[in-house]
């Protein structure tokens, strides 16, 4: 409901989950996943739910370095970012995507491009760092008035008689 004050216009806070909760079919299809809104107090809670929508054996064994990424990715939002953000996890026919959106001050150079291998001992990095490790694409998109990433891992494909034949074929 709205309220007019004046010539602003007030709207009621958004709640934590997208209204527009994901079907069971776009589950199963494709689609949005997780829509989200998170602060310093979700991380762990984001990890469960990240974790709870791809669990059903969609990624395979790389489940669980896709939501190592993903916690690194909002850690750094909460920490470096301003604190808050928003998460949005869909799947298309052939992968996962993970976009992270925050309104902090953008990415610092140093940070933009694939990273090095963190120092043992430097101070900071790692999470963008792992994040380029553990998915199949980073994209990032930064300025002064925020920053979107988007991890993509590509799930897994599964063999058919078609492929086996083509395999045995140049091997044989």
């Amino acid at each position: 409901m709205e309220e007019t004050v004046g010539r602003e216009v007030l709207r009621p806070a958004p709640s934590r989950e997208s209204s527009d909760a994901p079907s069971p079919q776009a589950k199963i299809g494709g689609g949005d996943l997780l829509d989200r809104v998170f602060g310093p107090e979700d991380i762990t809670v984001l990890r469960h739910e990240v974790t709870q929508r791809l669990a059903s054996g969609l990624l395979g064994d790389r489940l669980d370095g896709f939501v190592l990424a993903v916690n690194e990715v909002i850690t750094n939002v909460v920490l470096h970012a301003g604190g808050s953000g928003r998460l949005r996890l869909t799947r298309t026919a052939t992968a996962v995507w993970c976009t992270v959106t925050d309104r902090g001050p953008g990415i610092p150079e140093q940070f933009r491009r694939p990273p090095a291998v963190p120092g043992g001992f430097a101070d900071g990095g790692r999470g963008i760092w792992l994040a380029y490790q553990l998915c199949d694409e980073v994209t990032m998109a930064t300025g002064p008035i925020g920053t979107t990433l988007g991890l993509r891992i590509d799930l897994p494909r599964h063999a058919t008689g078609a492929d086996l034949l083509d395999g045995l074929a140049a091997t044989g």
